[in-house]
């Protein structure tokens, strides 16, 4: 079964923590065959935490795990933290294949999307165009 494993930082506010719930949710709908499961966890404050939805991933069958760190910076919890928890639960679940992605903030197109967002419904001049590429 593959898996996709969004994590969050986790907020005091369950407002936030909401928010990546329903985006969960919502990515597990438009899915299709890419993935059987969609999860989201926490580093912090919120549940469930990364090794929590990890186990309960594989509990229902996870072979593959996609982890998707839901950050626009490469922080030290994109950078050290969540690779290192990624290791540990590669040493508790070795049958399991594990991928961590690039972070929201290094996906292609996301100047492209913010652009879009600000100009919304206006034409846009060739410069605003030529950032599509980057």
């Amino acid at each position: 079964m593959k898996a996709l494993l969004i994590i969050a930082h986790g907020s005091r506010r369950k407002e936030s923590n909401d928010e990546v719930r329903r985006l969960s949710k919502r990515i597990a709908n438009n899915a299709g065959p890419a993935f059987n499961h969609v999860e989201c966890a926490f580093l912090e404050i919120s549940s469930p935490q990364v090794d929590s939805a990890v186990a309960d991933l594989v509990d229902e069958g996870a072979t593959e795990i996609k982890v998707f760190p839901h950050f626009l910076a490469a922080g030290t919890h994109v950078v050290n933290d969540i690779p290192r928890m990624i290791d540990e639960e590669k040493e508790n679940f070795p049958n399991v294949h594990f991928e961590v992605l690039p972070h929201l903030g290094a996906l292609q197109g996301i100047s492209t999307l913010i652009i879009n967002q600000i100009y919304k419904g206006t034409p846009r001049n060739p410069e605003i165009a030529a950032l599509e590429t980057d």
